[in-house]
């Protein structure tokens, strides 16, 4: 039974939405990767979200790069889970996989626009 607090971004007004999603909505993520996109009215939420990341209960984020749904040590340079302080530098970090699981916590996602959906204009004069 897994529990997901999902933010969502809506990048035109810059502001998120903190979901708390029990079990019946929280299924419907379980098995999603990071960059799949869902219609989120299964979620209670109005249009379609892609999913950018998360992290779990201890706070190990999740990389789009590293296959499964599993923890797993992976040497760094840069990107999600380290911010190297020299240049150059190098670290083995743990970090989740790019699969929602149920020992995800939470779950990053973004509003998307759909290009094809835009309102048409009347244009008849009268």
């Amino acid at each position: 039974m897994p529990t997901f607090k999902l933010i969502v971004s809506d990048k035109e007004t810059g502001k998120s939405s903190v979901y708390e999603l029990k079990d019946p909505q929280s299924r419907a993520l379980v098995g999603l990767k990071i960059g799949d996109e869902i219609d989120a009215s299964v979620l209670g939420i109005k249009g379609r979200i892609k999913i950018t990341g998360g992290s779990d209960r201890a706070g190990f984020p999740m990389r789009s790069d590293v296959m499964g749904g599993v923890k797993r040590y992976v040497l760094l340079t840069k990107g999600v889970g380290f911010k190297p302080k020299n240049k150059g530098e190098r670290r083995r970090k743990l970090v989740r996989g790019n699969i929602i699981t149920e020992d995800i916590y939470q779950v990053n996602a973004v509003l998307v626009k759909e290009k094809g959906k835009e309102v048409a204009k009347d244009t008849t004069t009268v």
